[in-house]
């Protein structure tokens, strides 16, 4: 193990954490927009608490815990370590204020450099680096949870202002399909660099043939959809869905709005029109079934869009974060657009592989606690950081969520 390494990487992923709160006041940091959404500065003390918790105090003999109860206030789901506050409370949490969790997390840094800097075992050395992990993901989630706030505001402030887009928009580039033979195939982490837990173990399934769309659904097929009555047609829903439509009053992706003849959406970037050419996003896994139902179409499994991903391969991945999607790129012979602007809902639910055990002590309630009621989605989004994704990767949330930045890809069976 290298221990330079491990510690740049731990500056740099702790860094680009506070690069993401920076354009954030002190209010914006400590608002909450509904029961699902975190707080910025929760998000920053919780990544921190995890180090803290889970390497700190076992590993490291003189650390000075920095607060008794930040271990109650920021503990997120393990219930191994002891209680916590409640997630749709968090909200109400004045402090400690954005100062104190900054001092929070510069207290905490220094004693990682401290135990860093004697060398770690492998034990710790794991942990460090799910820890990372970890936080990139929160980072992800920052980001989401601050767009819905910030969408929440009737003054509809930007996180940023925005940047030109660097071309016009246009009409979206035609589907593509590729076929795929089907039989018995692999899927799941190999083994080989890091992944979460519920990744694995690799095993064996059987797929039909089938088919895979060339990249997501666009925002000019949405409008189709939409334009068809798409959420007026109970046919095309779910039961489950077409409760949630009538109960919410959907009409349109979350924060669609419409305007003239188009629609507008709201981004980190502020309210803006809706490209044509960009990817759908902020929709539910049941809108994304509706609409697949209405296209003729179906979401892939999580195996088939994974074995489609490791046969085909994709067009390249993103060099930097963006905070919205991008018009995808000319088609070609691979998948268009995987990893690198929306997380894409498949038709599998959130279940544990064959010969799937969690973890030991409370680390192994990261994941596995969560399968049941949440279906799988794939790839990863805009504002996913810079090599935290990979063909294997298990992203999940309950059906109707739409706050996330969730699109769709179409499959079905051969032509």
């Amino acid at each position: 193990m290298d221990v330079d390494k491990l510690l740049a990487r731990y500056r740099a992923v702790r860094s680009a954490t506070e690069s993401l709160a920076a354009p954030l006041g002190a209010e914006d940091q400590t608002v909450q927009s509904m029961p699902d959404v975190s707080p910025t500065k929760w998000h920053r003390a919780h990544t921190t608490w995890f180090f803290e918790t889970f390497v700190l105090e076992p590993h490291l003999v003189d650390h000075r815990v920095f607060h008794p109860g930040f271990a109650f206030l920021f503990n997120s789901y393990y219930e191994a370590v002891g209680p916590r506050y409640p997630r749709a409370q968090r909200g109400l949490i004045t402090r400690p204020g954005v100062e104190e969790v900054a001092a929070y997390r510069a207290h905490v840094d220094a004693a990682m450099e401290r135990l860093l800097d004697h060398g770690v075992a492998d034990d710790p050395a794991a942990l460090i680096e799910l820890g990372l992990h970890h936080e990139q993901q929160h980072q992800e989630l920052l980001l989401m949870d601050i767009r819905h706030v910030l969408s929440a505001n009737p003054l509809q402030p930007a996180y940023r202002e925005p940047t030109p887009p660097s071309e016009p928009p246009m009409p979206p580039t035609p589907v593509g399909w590729f076929e795929l033979g089907g039989g018995v195939v692999e899927v799941g982490h190999a083994g080989a660099g890091f992944a979460f837990d519920n990744e694995g173990p690799r095993h064996r399934v059987w797929l039909d043939p089938f088919r895979i769309a060339d990249r997501p659904v666009t925002c000019a097929e949405w409008c189709d959809f939409v334009d068809d009555g798409g959420y007026r047609r109970p046919e095309l829903w779910l039961s489950d869905g077409w409760a949630a439509v009538q109960a919410n009053g959907w009409s349109a992706p979350e924060s669609w709005e419409p305007d003239g003849d188009g629609w507008t959406c709201f981004t980190l970037e502020g309210r803006r029109a809706v490209r044509p050419d960009e990817p759908v996003t902020h929709v539910s896994h049941y809108e994304a079934d509706a609409f697949a139902r209405w296209a003729g179409a179906r979401l892939p499994t999580e195996a088939e869009w994974e074995h489609a991903v490791e046969i085909l391969g994709t067009d390249g991945e993103r060099t930097e974060p963006a905070l919205h999607p991008e018009a995808a790129g000319p088609p070609g012979d691979r998948l268009r657009q995987v990893g690198t602007d929306v997380w894409e809902w498949t038709a599998s639910s959130y279940l544990p592989y064959p010969g799937f055990r969690t973890g030991p002590g409370a680390v192994g309630e990261y994941n596995g606690k969560f399968m049941s009621g949440q279906m799988v989605l794939r790839g990863g989004a805009a504002i996913t950081p810079v090599g935290h994704t990979r063909s294997t990767y298990r992203n999940f949330f309950p059906p109707a969520a739409r706050w996330l930045m969730g699109g769709l890809r179409l499959a079905g069976d051969p032509a």
